[in-house]
Formats: structure tokens, C-alpha cells, sequence
């Protein structure tokens, strides 16, 4: 664990390191989450100082920080294809392979990564592992399935949890989605497990982030460090 004031640090470093990469005229795919925010309001300096961009948000909430922020939002019809995303993760591998969806917005940002030139990933220290599965996997999954969804993932070996929110109701996301928390421990096949999963009927989509991520700007101390994704 790294102390809050340091960690705080971190995602604002890395942060500032991913907005560099936005340049005029980019559209750019807006992230959820902590250091995605930190990201989201440097962009909305850059905006109101003369840069011209185009925004896609992943979440209601960025959506709402975008706009105060002044940055132009557009939807995916009149955007079919994005310049970059800048976005936080859960965890990452040493292969930039990531677990996302702490903040249940897991579906919007690979939809919106997939539609994206080139996903750059802003971590602080503390997100990085050597194997992924220190942080629960979530899984999208349509209410009616969950039951059954959770009995199947059990059988996998896996110990899972029914997300809810501050009221002690199942946290529904922006898609309408629950959101099931699965604690596998080191996950040693990522790539056999992400297909288990979406083989399954019900399960919208997972966490896991495979051979997406092109770039990730780690944050560690007063070091800022970048890996590019090897391979395709």
C-alpha cells in the first residue's frame, strides 16, 4: 500500500504525461475513474486555453465532468473512429495486459477502446502486478442471469460477490447491467478464462483488457516511465 498523498500524486503525474499525447484536432475517448478524472480536467485547462477537441465519454459520470470542463462531446455515430483514449486501470501486467471496471463502466470503456486508434492507460504505482488477479475481475451481467452466473463462476473456483451500492441495493450500471465481483487469485491463463467467460450466456463482458492497451504511462514516486504493448 502506498500512502494516499503519494498515490494522489502518482495518477496527477501520470495523468499530465497522457494529456502531452492529445494534440489538435484529436477526438479523443474519455475514460472513468480516478486518474481518467485527473486526466478529463487537464484537458478541460487545455480546452479553455485554445485546443480543439472532440470528446467520447465512457460513463455518465465523465460525461458530466467533461461538460464542466467545456470539452465538446460527441457520440459514437459521428465518431466511428478516435485519434486516442486516455484511461485508467485496476491492475496491469508486465505484458500491459489490464483488469478495468472498478467503477462498472468496464463495457463503455472497451467499446470505446476498441474504437480507438491507440489506448494509452494512466496508472500509479500501486496498479501495477506480475500476474493479474490481485484485484476482483468484474463482470457485466444481465440481472436475470446473475444467479446463475454466480453458481457457474463458484464452479470455476472463484469467489464472487453481487456489487451494491451505498444503500446496500446491487449497483446497476450506466447499461443497466449488475456488476459481479470474482476474486480468482493469480489468474496463470487470462486469455483461456476471458474465453470461459464470454462463452457464457448472460455475461456481457468482463474486465479484462487483452491486447488492448498500446501504451501504459506508469507513475512511481517522482518517476514517470512508459511501456509500449510488444507484439500486435
Amino acid at each position: 500500500m502506498i500512502a494516499p498523498e503519494r498515490q494522489n500524486q502518482e495518477k496527477q503525474a501520470a495523468a499530465k504525461r497522457g494529456v502531452s499525447y492529445v494534440e489538435d484536432g484529436m477526438t479523443v475517448g474519455l475514460g472513468t475513474g480516478t486518474t481518467a478524472a485527473r486526466a478529463i480536467r487537464l484537458l478541460g485547462e487545455r480546452v479553455r486555453a485554445g485546443l480543439t477537441i472532440r470528446g467520447v465519454p465512457t460513463s455518465l459520470d465523465t460525461e458530466q465532468l467533461a461538460r464542466l470542463e467545456g470539452i465538446p462531446l460527441v457520440h459514437l455515430a459521428e465518431a466511428p473512429e478516435l485519434d486516442i483514449t486516455l484511461d485508467g486501470a485496476d491492475e496491469v501486467d508486465p505484458q500491459l495486459r489490464l483488469i478495468k471496471g472498478g467503477g462498472g463502466a468496464l463495457l463503455r470503456e472497451k467499446v470505446v477502446a476498441s474504437a480507438s486508434r491507440r489506448l494509452i492507460i494512466l496508472v500509479d504505482s500501486s496498479k501495477r502486478v506480475p500476474v493479474l488477479g490481485a484485484f476482483p475481475l468484474p463482470l457485466a451481467v444481465i440481472p436475470f442471469a446473475v444467479p446463475l452466473i454466480m453458481r457457474r463462476v463458484v464452479k470455476m473456483g472463484a469467489r464472487v460477490q453481487l456489487r451494491t451500492g451505498a444503500d446496500q441495493r446491487p449497483f446497476i450500471n450506466d447499461d443497466g447491467l449488475y456488476i459481479v465481483d470474482c476474486e480468482f487469485g493469480r489468474i496463470a491463463d487470462a486469455e483461456g478464462l476471458a474465453r470461459e467467460l464470454e462463452a457464457m450466456p448472460g455475461v456481457v463482458d468482463h474486465g479484462m483488457f487483452l491486447n488492448m492497451a498500446d501504451l501504459v504511462i506508469f507513475a512511481s514516486g517522482e518517476l514517470v516511465t512508459e511501456q509500449l504493448r510488444q507484439g500486435p
